[in-house]
């Protein structure tokens, strides 16, 4: 390694997507857009959740939960690209704050995969054992598991980011990637990265494929229990119940196994950055359309609330016309 490579490095070229400046402001906008809804989308899962009767059920209250997580995502993410976007496409951003950006997607990541098994935990109860649903999935339950959740993904991900912040950056300062993953950042690296590959891979078995297993097992319980109804509108109607969180599973898990399972050298830079971001920006845009569109209650509630504007509306229109 010669002399300039050596040089200690405080600052990181994000390069992003280098798309061509003509239609750089297009794809600004864009992003723009899939933020707005991401972050209106999620704020509505959330307002109709805390405010609806009918939705105070676990269900609803972890699938709240997923959508403050897919905000966390969102919000780590996006603002820096959409800042690349309006820099002809590369960004500048320091150490610590590449760090720390690493740092709350794996939160978001590592919560969203905890959250998951929860609503499939939920879900299981609900076909599988429904005599034992309401004592099981109480309201204590429900917010120890969250609490729990929550305090776990910022813990897990603090003993390995913290192990990333003491080590040294001395290699070209530049990030082939539209955000700060965990590959790029160890590549940049010039101390010895095993032990944070170690606490990595651990945290990962642990966080991540231990829930995956969790889900699959659940599911297979619940198909079985879902075959075993004699009626097919029968079947069709628990399905339902479970539909929406069957895709967002299969969404989210599908595009991290093929980010993070397939070798590298099979996948140029441009895939992967284009399938990561389906699982940072795109999933948690659909997230709460998938809920919505899919689920009977939510739809209810949203034209309930409609109803009533509408309503109201009518109803100011005419004392207006009043003399």
């Amino acid at each position: 390694m010669d002399e300039e490579n050596k040089t200690m490095i405080t600052v990181i070229h994000l390069l992003g997507f280098q798309t061509p400046k003509n239609v750089t402001f297009l794809i600004f906008l864009l992003f723009l857009s899939l933020y707005c809804l991401t972050i209106c989308g999620n704020l509505l899962i959330i307002t109709l959740v805390s405010y609806s009767q009918s939705l105070h059920s676990p269900m609803y209250f972890f699938l709240s939960q997923l959508a403050v997580s897919d905000i966390l995502l969102a919000t780590d993410i996006l603002p820096i690209m959409l800042h690349a976007f309006l820099l002809e496409n590369t960004t500048l951003i320091s150490i610590s704050n590449c760090i720390t950006q690493f740092y709350f997607f794996a939160v978001s990541e590592t919560s969203e995969c905890l959250l998951l098994t929860l609503m499939s935990y939920d879900r299981y109860l609900a076909i599988c054992k429904p005599l034992h649903y309401t004592m099981l999935m109480n309201h204590q339950f429900c917010w120890t598991a969250v609490i729990t959740s929550w305090s776990l993904s910022f813990l897990a991900v603090l003993t390995y980011t913290l192990d990333i912040s003491k080590l040294q950056f001395c290699a070209l300062n530049i990030i082939d990637h539209f955000f700060c993953d965990l590959d790029p950042i160890l590549q940049l690296s010039c101390s010895n990265t095993t032990f944070v590959q170690l606490l990595v891979t651990i945290s990962s078995a642990l966080f991540g494929f231990v829930p995956f297993f969790v889900i699959i097992i659940s599911y297979v319980y619940i198909i079985v229990t879902i075959f075993e109804i004699p009626s097919i509108k029968g079947r069709q109607k628990v399905f339902s119940t479970c539909s929406s969180h069957l895709t967002v599973v299969s969404i989210f898990y599908g595009t991290l196994l093929f980010v993070y399972l397939i070798p590298k050298r099979g996948q140029s830079w441009n895939i992967t950055k284009f399938v990561s971001l389906l699982y940072t920006v795109v999933t948690p845009m659909l997230n709460p359309i998938i809920y919505t569109l899919r689920n009977k209650d939510l739809k209810q509630v949203i034209e309930k609330i409609i109803n009533n504007i509408l309503r109201l509306h009518f109803r100011n229109h005419q004392n207006m016309q009043m003399p």
